[in-house]
């Protein structure tokens, strides 16, 4: 015990002189207002460390407090993200509800000028071969759909059902290398046959080689074979070409109708003539 205290007698001897004069320092604080020489010692040596301290403190309150934002900003990010989703969903469906109005509203004053009763359908299936065009729809026999009957859109002729069941209907498209629909140019008259060539276009067949046709004449249907009434778009004269022999002229026919973004039809229930 005596070699500890001669050993470590100056580390002793200085703790407890500190120890003294914390004790009478917090003894005289409350009964004098001026500092003593040992006060001030006190003071001037420990002011460093409280300065570090309180430093140290802000520092880490102000790490603690900008934490804490980033919390609540990062959740703020997280909330508004999930209502700008939501947003932009309700704006879609409500842009889509925009158009399908529009094009039924088309549907519907389409429907006005058709004398015969017509049932709207939606297109559900597409068949779209090298030789073979066609468009399933929903509705069949149930609702007095027939085999050969016209299918319309608002901007013109579709093509006719082909093959009918109890609930769906296969259209051939005015495009298929198998349709045919008597029409004529509605500027000039000149008659002929729509004929599908399985690439989008149309030709209009037997036109005369003196007929006046031009390219940008409207054709539409004549009416003749009892099909399709008289007077529907079918489609645009892109080219013609009148060869040096031979009683007819080449015409080619872009549709009016666009198969590929087709959503809605009218089929005519009118019965095809035996």
């Amino acid at each position: 015990m005596f070699d500890f205290f001669r050993k470590y007698s100056l580390p002793i001897i200085v703790f407890v002189g500190l120890l003294v004069a914390l004790i009478t320092y917090s003894l005289n604080l409350s009964r004098s207002y001026q500092a003593n020489m040992l006060e001030r010692g006190v003071n001037g040596a420990l002011a460093p460390m409280q300065q570090q301290a309180t430093r140290s403190g802000g520092f880490f309150g102000q790490i603690w407090h900008d934490y804490i934002a980033l919390v609540n900003l990062k959740q703020e990010n997280s909330r508004l993200t999930g209502e700008i989703k939501q947003l932009n969903s309700a704006l879609a469906a409500a842009g889509e509800a925009l158009r399908e109005n529009e094009r039924l509203a088309r549907l519907l004053d389409l429907r006005k000028t058709i004398k015969e009763p017509t049932v709207a359908a939606m297109v559900i299936g597409e068949d779209v071969t090298p030789w073979f065009r066609s468009l399933t729809l929903d509705r069949g026999s149930e609702s007095g759909i027939r085999e050969g009957m016209p299918v319309l859109a608002a901007d013109g002729v579709v093509g006719q059902t082909v093959k009918v069941t109890a609930n769906s209907s296969r259209v051939l498209l005015l495009t298929d290398h198998a349709s045919g629909i008597a029409a004529m140019i509605h500027r000039s008259r000149a008659r002929g046959v729509v004929k599908g060539r399985g690439d989008n276009l149309c030709s209009l067949e037997f036109a005369m080689r003196g007929e006046d046709v031009q390219v940008g004449d409207q054709v539409v249907s004549s009416g003749i074979g009892g099909i399709f009434a008289k007077g529907l778009p079918i489609g645009e004269v892109t080219m013609v070409k009148k060869g040096e022999y031979g009683i007819f002229q080449t015409v080619s026919i872009r549709p009016t109708v666009s198969t590929a973004h087709l959503e809605e039809v009218l089929v005519v229930l009118r019965a095809p003539r035996d």
